[in-house]
């Protein structure tokens, strides 16, 4: 038997490896490993019995339930599942290859001159220590979450930000929805990330910047309202303490990508 493994057995085997890791790791992300770790349990005491022992009754059993159990584990996993192909699908080898046939360089002109009134809204509202959060729409579209808020449909303007964020405004408290080039609109309500591992130290502005990464691959910009630090958070991940070059720095590479 040992001479009969060839080439496309050892593919098969790393390609399940490779399926069992990173369902391993989504899995662990979403808080849901020990749920995953009794899966597998379960899936080799039914190979055991039904395979190796070869007991009918409690074989046929266990053969219904996991039938029957694909099902439920669809329905149980459908945020791990919905955000393990929405993985697949935003890679970064992927989304190049999309957009180098669908920019031109007049695009990424625009993309850059709309940069930096953001960025230098970002700086005067962290030096008046005024709270904000501003999401940058890219491939995943944010319709339903800028249904939540105030249509605005204007140019990316410096005041007109520092403005929708001033202390007195109606709008400040939510979140700013920025999609080809325009504020589309503002005081939206943004998914809030329960990830035990986000600093206690951050607020519900950063919880829902993270949220909002976690679930589509926007960036979120947050200036803290009590430190006046700003922080982006994209792809399920924090960039913390940024100065206005950092900042510029990562909108350029992330956007003009």
């Amino acid at each position: 038997m040992f001479f009969e493994f060839g080439i496309k057995d050892f593919i098969d085997i790393f390609l399940v490896a490779l399926l069992l890791y990173n369902t391993y790791r989504l899995m662990k992300e979403s808080r849901s490993l020990n749920i995953f770790i009794g899966i597998m349990v379960f899936v080799i005491l039914w190979l055991f019995v039904s395979r190796v022992l070869e007991m009918k009754l409690l074989g046929s059993i266990m053969d219904k339930l996991v039938s029957v159990g694909v099902l439920a584990l669809i329905i149980l996993f459908q945020e791990e599942i919905r955000k393990f192909l929405y993985t697949l699908g935003a890679h970064q080898r992927f989304k190049n290859i999309f957009r180098f046939f669908t920019t031109t360089d007049k695009d990424r002109e625009e993309d850059k001159e709309a940069i930096m009134p953001i960025v230098m809204a970002c700086m005067n509202l962290s030096k008046g220590k005024v709270g904000a959060l501003i999401v940058i729409e890219r491939t995943t579209p944010l319709t339903d979450i800028i249904e939540t808020g105030d249509v605005i449909d204007a140019n990316i303007n410096q005041r007109l930000i520092e403005n929708i964020f001033f202390k007195n405004s109606p709008l400040h408290d939510g979140a700013m929805i920025i999609s080809h080039r325009r504020i589309r609109a503002a005081g939206c309500i943004l998914p809030v990330s329960h990830d035990m591992d986000i600093p206690k130290e951050l607020g519900l502005r950063h919880r829902a910047a993270m949220g909002i990464s976690q679930s589509s691959d926007a960036i979120a910009i947050v200036v803290s309202e009590e430190t006046g630090r700003i922080a982006v958070a994209m792809r399920g991940t924090f960039r913390l303490r940024l100065s206005a070059e950092e900042l510029e720095s990562i909108l350029a590479q992330q956007i003009m990508a």
